[in-house]
């Protein structure tokens, strides 16, 4: 009887620990469920406070426009009684016009009438056909999947979210985009600011957060929409592209779709990416060798994944790594990619949509690989950068070489200033002088010289890169150190205004939204930096 009673015992023993295990776990799982709304009802709070703004503003713009319409319809009525007026003192006729007619004229008019506006309800932009993976924990209703890390967490749509979100049209954000353009197209002179403090204007870096890139291998591109800095995309050795968008005021960041983008047939990943001026698509370039396809294309209108990535006939480079695209800010949509095969080659759109046609604008101006180009915004003219130390200005108005300056250093990118017209920034491989500016009006003048000294790599990496702020005062760039260089162009010494550890590996580039005060970067340790700036 003891015996029995003590296993008894044991074996209530044992349930209680299985019960108090079970209910441990289950509070840990309800405890990141309770997390994870929070965090959606933050986001989607943010969501709405912009969607009430942008509604108080259409119904104020709706309020001025009847009020003008009044305003115009009163007045034509008011010139309607005029002429008649004017008529019956001219009129020889002997019938008598009827003082009230013109009154009555105006008043049997059809009003104008402004239909209703119905608000939409702003969500979070959703790329048609997103294929990010769904992991649901165990006894979870939700199709949410949420990868934590130890500072932040990356949020995948849930499938009801993509259905409600892929009808979404991008005239909105066009709108937008187009108003923005047309402000950064203002140009502003820098010149002569270049230089011109012995002190740099510091920036304060409020607060850092990492997420995980989801990407498999090492990251190769970052690339902000032209028409939405909120939405971005990454690109990286495994040759997939994420796009990405900003959430919680640059809180965090939310994985929208995912999208394979490996060549057909040596299966390569994107050497480097460009988003088409409207937003509407992301354009990638890969090799020369084997007769691999060169160029493809993201079309983020397509509603299912397999079809969003299209390749171009086309090869015109003949061989090599195609190691630069971008698009020109010039009127006609084009683009102006750079080759291993010292080729410069421009793309353009032809009437049928999504058919683009290559034109070699050179092969042997550059006797090396061209590492970089840009187009000039106040002419057309098409920068390269090359790996012979040479920078050429080409004008592909009169198909000619319009400049070549000659460095001492091997050239591996080139960057228009936003702002100021006639300045751009070539990257090089010099250390402490990495960052050369150049006025196009001065030929082959270095105007001022940035650079850093770099602890863990005595090469320059080509995978570096850099950016301009938007109000074209500031340049930050990566480094082989895991450190992202801030440079005030008016300070000036050599050395950085200022440098912010930024990841736990060397940092490839860091650019700047312009909505919102924040700095993304990304780096080999596989992660997504979101730095606010005050």
């Amino acid at each position: 009887m003891e015996q029995n009673g003590d296993t008894n015992a044991n074996d209530d023993s044992y349930s209680m620990e299985e019960q108090e295990q079970a209910l441990v776990a289950l509070i840990e799982h309800r405890t990141c469920e309770v997390l994870n709304l929070r965090q959606r009802v933050s986001y989607y709070k943010s969501q709405l406070e912009e969607a009430e703004k942008r509604l108080r503003d259409s119904e104020s713009k709706l309020v001025r426009l009847r009020g003008k319409n009044s305003a115009v319809s009163s007045k034509s009525c008011l010139q309607s009684g005029t002429a008649s007026v004017k008529m019956e003192r001219r009129s020889t006729s002997p019938m008598r016009v009827n003082e009230g007619s013109s009154r009555k004229q105006c008043e049997s008019k059809p009003k104008l009438l402004v239909p209703a506006v119905t608000p939409k309800i702003s969500q979070p932009i959703l790329l048609a056909g997103s294929s990010a993976r769904a992991s649901v924990s165990s006894g979870s209703q939700t199709s949410l999947s949420v990868s934590t890390q130890s500072t932040s967490s990356v949020k995948v749509t849930d499938e009801k979210s993509h259905r409600m979100f892929a009808e979404k049209d991008y005239s909105e954000i066009k709108e937008k985009g187009t108003k923005r353009k047309l402000e950064q197209n203002e140009h502003k002179e820098l010149i002569p600011l270049v230089r011109g403090s012995t002190s740099p204007c510091i920036l304060r870096c409020q607060a850092s957060c990492h997420i995980s890139s989801q990407h498999k291998r090492k990251l190769r591109s970052l690339s902000l929409c032209p028409v939405n800095d909120q939405l971005f995309a990454t690109s990286a050795l495994d040759g997939v592209v994420n796009f990405w968008q900003v959430q919680s005021r640059g809180s965090g960041a939310s994985l929208i779709s995912t999208t394979d983008c490996v060549s057909p047939k040596q299966r390569r990943w994107p050497e480097d990416i460009a988003w088409h001026p409207l937003g509407n698509s992301l354009f990638l370039v890969y090799t020369a060798d084997a007769g691999d396809s060169q160029i493809s294309v993201v079309n983020l209108n397509k509603s299912l994944v397999k079809d969003r990535a299209t390749f171009l006939p086309d090869k015109p480079h003949v061989k090599g790594i195609i190691n630069s695209i971008t698009f020109m800010p010039w009127e006609n949509a084009c683009f102006v990619t750079g080759g291993s095969d010292h080729a410069v080659i421009l793309w353009s759109e032809k009437e049928t949509e999504n058919v683009w046609k290559p034109k070699a604008l050179h092969r042997n101006l550059h006797s090396s690989a061209v590492m970089g180009v840009a187009g000039m915004e106040q002419k057309e003219i098409i920068l390269s950068a090359g790996a012979d130390k040479k920078i050429v200005g080409y004008d592909a108005r009169v198909s000619i070489a319009d400049f070549k300056y000659q460095i001492d250093s091997k050239c591996m990118s080139v960057l228009p200033n936003p702002r100021d017209f006639n300045l751009f920034m070539v990257q090089t491989g010099t250390h402490g002088r990495q960052l050369r500016l150049f006025d196009i009006r001065l030929r082959q003048t270095e105007i001022h010289a940035f650079g850093w000294k770099q602890e863990s790599s005595e090469s320059q990496s080509a995978l570096i890169n850099q950016a301009w702020s938007p109000d074209g005062l500031y340049i930050t760039s990566g480094s082989a150190d895991p450190m992202i260089h801030i440079f005030d162009i008016r300070y000036t010494t050599q050395k950085p205004s200022q440098s912010i550890r930024a990841h736990q590996k060397r940092v490839f580039k860091a650019v700047w939204l312009q909505s919102v005060p924040l700095l993304i970067s990304i780096s080999s340790d596989l992660n997504i930096g979101l730095h606010k700036i005050t």
